[in-house]
């Protein structure tokens, strides 16, 4: 691809790793986890055997394998063809629009954390989550386009506020199990879990709190050598994340009882609760403001790398020659980018729009929820049909070659698979099942029929201009 030899090469592994914590390491989890009981530490573990090692093992090789810009769009296309991967990458891109305000709003709850009582009063205040996140997502998208040097500086700054405040969790965590002992019991029938319906649910989309590690090669080529830098970036920041979740969900439990981290802010709530137990209550502030910086880290990480992925699809005439511009003076795909800032803007908007546009908002998060686990498939698919083809010795494999590799794709496919399935069963709450049902799974149909439709539509433009 010639027009993407035209970007800027900034990114090096410190950044890398970063970018790996901010993506993969979100801390609302260890509350979300928490909240469940001491039986999750043992889930955690099987997620990290059945999807993170499996992801991680498949991301190492096939970006080594296909280290230019795109990452799980090119991946797909080279497995499976255009169609495939055209599907891929829609799916990604459009999957992950409804995230960006969803882990802005968190970021907006988080802040007010650190101004006291009377700032709760903005929780009530629409106005308030929609300025926070339009106004970020506006400053995410310029950083973004003027330049590699200066968004990735965003994604750094967000990954210290997930370790700054993972820290501390861990440290007072340590302080309070020395003076207080253990408020949770871990006995070996809490520890086992309880094998449900309602819980099965649950344990899937724990499995993708480890995903995002698939991200970072999507700027393929704004990574300096990124066969060397994405693997041991991946190492690196896997390692962090991983244990950050484990230990950070275990210093929680150990702290608090399972029932005072519930909720959307139960990160910053268990901090709270935490430290005036210790008597530091003065921590909270800086520790909320952090979390709100973690927040804004998330969505610009995400951002930055997704809207790669019509950048790529742009240079393949999939998309509108238009998204494959690269800026003369900043070096990055400006198009593509303002594209996707504004369609987070858009989606922001309306979720907090009035009711029929508030409808409108409620399709796009039910065409995410399957959608979302789609390009997995293809991701670990691809991994699985790429072991016939001859590499290089620059490539690096997975230990233990073709057949250790197709060994960890299957269980990953298979974990996909499972969450799919369990994705569309509709909680037990829900008044109307089937209805909820056919939102989901009819969403997700809608949205891949609208990939389908432009992958068609471009390539018929593109035979009519042949």
């Amino acid at each position: 691809m010639a027009t993407a030899s035209a970007l800027k090469r900034g990114i090096r592994f410190q950044d890398l790793v970063l970018f790996y914590v901010i993506s993969g390491l979100s801390i609302r989890w260890t509350a979300t986890a928490a909240a469940a009981g001491p039986s999750i530490l043992l889930v955690w573990i099987a997620a990290l055997v059945g999807f993170f090692i499996p992801l991680a093992a498949s991301v190492m090789e096939l970006s080594s394998r296909h280290p230019e810009e795109g990452g799980i769009y090119i991946w797909a296309r080279e497995a499976f063809g255009d169609f495939i991967g055209f599907l891929t990458a829609w799916t990604y891109w459009m999957s992950n629009l409804p995230y960006f305000s969803g882990v802005l709003y968190f970021g907006a709850a988080s802040v007010l954390f650190a101004f006291g009582a009377k700032a709760q009063a903005l929780n009530a205040s629409p106005l308030y989550y929609l300025a926070f996140s339009v106004v970020w997502l506006a400053i995410i998208t310029l950083a973004n386009i003027y330049g590699v040097n200066l968004g990735k500086w965003l994604n750094n700054a967000g990954a210290f506020g997930s370790l700054i405040p993972m820290a501390v969790l861990l440290v007072l965590g340590a302080i309070s199990y020395a003076k207080f002992g253990s408020v949770t019991h871990f006995t070996a029938p809490a520890m086992m879990p309880r094998l449900s319906l309602s819980n099965a649910i649950f344990w899937s989309s724990v499995f993708f709190a480890f995903s995002g590690l698939e991200s970072g090669s999507a700027m393929g080529d704004e990574i300096v050598n990124p066969r060397r830098t994405i693997p041991l970036a991946i190492l690196a920041g896997g390692s962090i994340l991983a244990f950050g979740y484990l230990a950070g969900t275990a210093s929680l439990l150990v702290a608090l009882p399972s029932a005072a981290v519930n909720g959307p802010d139960g990160f910053v709530h268990g901090i709270h609760l935490l430290s005036g137990k210790l008597g530091v209550g003065w921590i909270v502030a800086p520790i909320a403001l952090l979390v709100a910086l973690n927040s804004v880290g998330g969505a610009a990480a995400y951002l930055s790398s997704t809207s790669r992925l019509p950048f790529v699809a742009g240079i393949d005439r999939y998309l509108p020659s238009a998204f494959s511009s690269i800026h003369p003076r900043f070096r990055t795909p400006w198009v593509a980018i303002g594209v996707y800032g504004l369609a987070g803007i858009l989606v922001a908007l309306l979720g907090q729009a009035g009711t029929n546009v508030r409808g409108a908002y409620d399709v796009l998060v039910a065409m995410g929820v399957i959608s979302f686990f789609l390009p997995y498939l293809a991701l670990f698919g691809a991994m699985i049909r790429l072991q016939n083809r001859p590499v290089g010795p620059e490539v690096r494999r997975v230990p233990g070659g073709k057949p250790v590799a197709i060994a960890l794709a299957c269980i990953g496919l298979a974990s996909t698979a499972a969450t799919i399935i369990l994705s569309a069963i509709p909680p037990q709450d829900d008044p109307n099942k089937p209805l909820a049902v056919i939102k989901i799974v009819g969403g997700a149909a809608v949205l891949v029929a609208a990939g389908v439709a432009v992958f068609l539509l471009e390539q018929k433009r593109n035979r009519n201009t042949a």
